[in-house]
């Protein structure tokens, strides 16, 4: 089962694992869930997800699979093993490499919960058209997303600006998870298409990927309840 019901997922993009345990020692695994990228597991390993399991957080295990799809499929069902909670690919591997991937994850009820990304957040229309890209990227994420549900997948990753549009598109069981969220005037970063968490969660996000503005916070838990105490508060 869940360990939280939060919408929060504390991107824990650390070196080693020392510093990711060193915050996690100050957040409540009842209210986020955690994010390990590829910086902190290529220092760290499985041991460190095994860790911030035990801790009691549901781990979001964004590794962004993208290759054939036996090599995707057992990728994921080594990750099933660790006991995330969600864990991702990407779309631009295709329908077999999805379709493969959600076989090895299983039909158990306390699977991990497998997204696509579409297309990074750090994307803008000028880097899109340099890959030799068509059309618009909001076009190019709600074809990839489809494709995702076509292929069984829970849902996605994607820009906060195309949630309402792909929110359209999907029902609400089809799970979108959203980085690129800053709070009011809170510093862009290296991320091009952001949103606050409540105009995020308004357009239709399930989960707010939020890394800095928690995780340098003097305080993180006290950051961690303005965002809360603001999602709230849109919400009455």
């Amino acid at each position: 089962m869940p360990a939280s019901n939060s919408p929060i997922i504390v991107a824990l993009d650390y070196a080693n694992a020392d510093d990711a345990l060193a915050l996690t020692d100050q957040l409540d695994p009842s209210r986020c869930r955690l994010k390990v990228g590829k910086e902190l597991f290529t220092h760290a390993g499985p041991h460190a997800v095994s860790m911030l399991v035990n801790q009691g957080f549901d781990v979001f295990l964004d590794l962004k699979y993208h290759d054939i799809p036996n090599t995707v499929a057992k990728a994921c069902a080594a990750a099933t093993e660790l006991g995330v909670w969600m864990l991702n690919v990407h779309a631009l591997g295709g329908q077999a490499m999805m379709q493969a991937a959600r076989k090895a994850v299983g039909a158990a009820p306390d699977r991990p919960q497998l997204i696509a990304v579409t297309l990074l957040t750090s994307m803008d229309q000028t880097t899109f058209e340099q890959l030799g890209m068509q059309g618009s990227i909001n076009d190019s994420v709600l074809r990839l997303a489809q494709l995702s549900a076509d292929s069984g997948l829970d849902g996605v990753v994607c820009s906060p600006q195309e949630t309402a549009a792909l929110r359209q598109q999907h029902d609400d069981k089809f799970q979108l998870i959203t980085p690129g969220i800053r709070p009011e005037n809170g510093d862009q970063g290296d991320q091009h298409r952001t949103m606050t968490p409540a105009a995020a969660i308004t357009a239709g996000s399930n989960y707010l990927v939020i890394g800095r503005p928690i995780t340098a916070a003097s305080d993180p838990m006290a950051a961690l309840s303005e965002i809360e105490t603001c999602l709230i508060a849109d919400n009455t």
